[in-house]
């Protein structure tokens, strides 16, 4: 018996093409969901308003004089905001989100308490960028945001 040769046709060479765009697509669309889902993207409701009141917020800000340091380590994060004679400032509420920048997974949202000289909380942060995003309420009222850059080195 002779064997039936097979041939490479165009209904073949049609079905490799779209199988191969197809793929391409899907990867796509997977790709594009993943990222709509991991980046918020909305940072104020209506940027016009925003814009209004910036520079308003921003004097009452820096007419408070502080200066807003923080650090990380041996399972704490540690919030120091002192006035322009470099005396620890404490503050009416504290509200702060610890996370990473690229993303929002690894947020948390940690409960600062004063000791006397800066605001403290247990969190045991990985290596990396952190960011602190803070809102504090002055004394008079005065809001004050600031995000905080926080590197945390690995363990040597």
């Amino acid at each position: 018996m002779a064997e039936k040769k097979r041939e490479f046709t165009g209904k073949h060479f049609a079905m490799i093409f779209c199988g191969a765009f197809a793929v391409i697509i899907s990867v796509n669309i997977a790709l594009a969901v993943s990222a709509v889902r991991t980046f918020p993207g909305l940072e104020v409701k209506n940027s016009y308003v925003a814009s209004q009141e910036f520079n308003e917020r921003k004097a009452a800000q820096e007419g408070l004089g502080w200066t807003v340091v923080a650090d990380a380590g041996d399972g704490f994060v540690r919030i120091r905001i002192t006035d322009n004679l470099d005396l620890p400032v404490r503050v009416q509420s504290l509200d702060a989100t610890v996370g990473r920048a690229t993303h929002v997974k690894d947020d948390v949202h940690p409960e600062f308490n004063f000791d006397g000289r800066a605001y403290v909380a247990n969190v045991d942060l990985g290596p990396g960028n952190w960011n602190i995003r803070m809102k504090a309420v002055a004394g008079d009222g005065t809001l004050f945001t600031q995000r905080i850059q926080l590197p945390v080195r690995g363990e040597s």
